[in-house]
Order: structure tokens, then sequence, then C-alpha cells
């Protein structure tokens, strides 16, 4: 080439051809089979690599399927891009619902089965006085409103915009840490409170993986939850009324319930209506927990542990009180401690049983 350069000049010529089909986008199905009105396991807080996460679709609908959970929620950082690819992996055996996990500046919130294609706005702090509108979206759009892991420790996790527009509360998030007995602790204060005076609000709690990748486990923790079917909808009932328990794994099962003196019958999530004074019985049946403890805690705090369950890791627990020593009652499992006078991990617990007419 000459040392002066050599001037040249490039035409292009842009045609159009036919138009093109514009694809449209299938969402899987609000439905899935189920078995009426039943317990049904699920996990609400996972991610794929449509965010942060490593895994496709496929593969955490295989592990969901092996974790023995009945439904899923996606649930990718600050994007709607996966939704449209969860359809292939639905089935009657898996109801998938949609959401985000939206990462705000201070904390995080997932949006918990939203219509397909809602995305969330995530652009905003907690002195900005923003949230309400946003929580108001993701229930417009079908939605509940679930601040995750409130006391993680990462940058941005922990939850500042107090709890007033919340549906459930992720209390246990993914293996069993410090944050998360914080997070159960700061719950169970929400309890408290909840019943003093006329006040009769309360948070539901849940528990979901947030797995990202190889090794993190799906499934690890899973919210079990008394529904009339397994659909969106009644999934959603369940966990807004708190009729769920909250459990390590699939091995891992509970029937809690209280009892008054004229038959009268409460579950998780219910209130046991006797006056003040009237006997309750509280019963605790437990399988799949080998050498954990049962613990009954009020809003007085704990008011009994069992003794070590077998190596068979089943056995039943009961206690008595009165409305007037437990406004609630709340089962908790707990492996053995590993650390003197310092409770064990969670194996499980549930949301509580109110006591009193």
């Amino acid at each position: 080439m000459a040392p002066g350069g050599l001037p040249y000049e490039i035409t292009v010529t842009l045609t159009y051809g036919e138009q093109g089909r514009t694809p449209r986008p299938g969402y899987p199905p609000a439905r899935a089979k189920g078995r009426g009105r039943a317990w049904y396991r699920g996990d609400c807080h996972l991610h794929s690599w449509h965010s942060d996460g490593r895994r496709t679709p496929a593969e955490i609908a295989a592990l969901a399927r092996a974790a023995g959970l009945d439904f899923i929620n996606s649930s990718d950082h600050n994007t709607h891009s996966a939704h449209p690819h969860w359809a292939d992996q639905a089935g009657d055996d898996l109801l998938i619902m949609l959401g985000e996990e939206v990462t705000t500046r201070n904390g995080h919130v997932v949006a918990l089965g939203t219509d397909p294609g809602t995305f969330v706005d995530w652009r905003y702090r907690a002195r900005d006085n923003r949230f309400g509108r946003y929580a108001r979206e993701i229930r417009r759009a079908g939605g509940l409103v679930v601040p995750a892991h409130p006391h993680a420790t990462c940058v941005g996790c922990n939850w500042k915009f107090g709890f007033g527009e919340a549906d459930a509360i992720e209390v246990w998030n993914g293996a069993y840490t410090p944050d998360d007995e914080v997070a159960l602790a700061d719950w169970d204060s929400m309890l408290v409170a909840s019943v003093r005076g006329d006040a009769r609000s309360w948070i539901p709690a849940m528990g979901n993986s947030d797995a990202h990748r190889d090794p993190d486990p799906v499934g690890t923790p899973q919210t079990v939850v008394l529904a009339d079917d397994l659909t969106r909808e009644a999934v959603q009932e369940g966990i807004r009324a708190g009729r769920s328990y909250v459990a390590e794994s699939k091995s891992v099962s509970l029937s809690f319930s209280a009892a008054g003196p004229k038959g009268e019958h409460a579950g998780i999530g219910g209130r046991l209506r006797v006056a003040g004074d009237a006997p309750v019985t509280v019963r605790l049946e437990v399988t799949g927990a080998p050498r954990c403890s049962a613990r009954f805690v009020t809003d007085q705090g704990v008011l009994f542990t069992s003794a070590v369950l077998p190596v068979s890791g089943s056995g039943t627990v009961e206690w008595r009180t009165t409305a007037q020593y437990a406004a609630y009652v709340r089962a908790e499992l707990r492996h053995e401690a590993a650390l003197g006078p310092l409770p064990g991990p969670l194996a499980a617990f549930t949301n509580p049983i109110f006591l009193g007419a």
C-alpha cells in the first residue's frame, strides 16, 4: 500500500425482505395435576443462567423433582427473561410459577407467582420511599411479596424496607446459618407483637434454597403448604394464610395440631377458639428427623423441649397448656447442638397455631 494510504468508498444497500413472524412466548400452566386438598412441597427462590445462576431451567426442574418438590418459582435477579423458557419443564407432577428476585440497593424481595412477563423495577433505596408502589405492582400482577434473607450480610442484601407490605417472610434461606437464626428470632418477635391487645395480623414464614449453582441443593429447605389443589392461586393462598411448615428436605414430615376439651381443633396457621383457662393439648408427629429434639415456642419463649428422637427419626410429642399461658405455639425440630448451650440447627419449623377466642 502506498505510504499516503489508499482512498476508497463502500456503498451498503439494505432491502426489506418479507415480514417475519413474531414468536409468541409460551409459559407454563398455572395448574398441575395435584391431589386435591393436600400438603405440597415447594422451593420459591431459585436462580438460572438467566441471571447469576449456572443452571438451565431443565436442570433446575430435574433437581426439583429429585428433591420431592411439587412446585417451584422462577426468581432470577431483576429480570423476567427466564419466563418463556419454563413451559417445557412443567408437567402434571410439577407446578412452575413465575416471578423475580427484585434486588434493590437495600434488600431483596421475591415476587412469587406473578403473571407471565411481569418485570418489577429494582432501582431504589429504602430512603426513596418507593417500595410500597412496587409491592402493590407485584400484587396487581397476581404475586406475593416475600422479603428474602432479611439478615443476610452481603452488601445490599439486608432488608431495610420494613415488613408492612410483606405477605410472607423468607426466614430460612439455604443452608442453615446464624443469619437464619437471627431472622427466626426477629420473626418470632413480630408474632409476639401481633398478639398484643387487639392486634390480629401476622406474617407467615417460609423457607427456600436460593440455589444458584452446583453444589447448591434445590429444595434445601422447602416450604410444605396445605393447599386446596396444586395451582398457583391455591399455593399462594396457603402461603398467605400460614398453612405451612419448613423442612430441610423431603425426608422430614410433620403433623402439628392443637385440640381443646370439647373437640375443638386447629392446625398450622389456624386459631383454636377456646376459653383462656380451658386445657389445650398440643401434638406434634414427626418422621424423618433422627436424633432431633422438638421444641414448642410461644409468646413467652421456649416452654417445652422433648427428649431426643430415636434414630428411626419418628416420634410423637404432646404438651398441655392454656390460652392464658400461651397466646400461640409453634414447633421447631432441632439437630443436636455442637456448641454447648446454643441450639442446634433447624431440621424443620412450623408457622404458629394461635390459642384463644
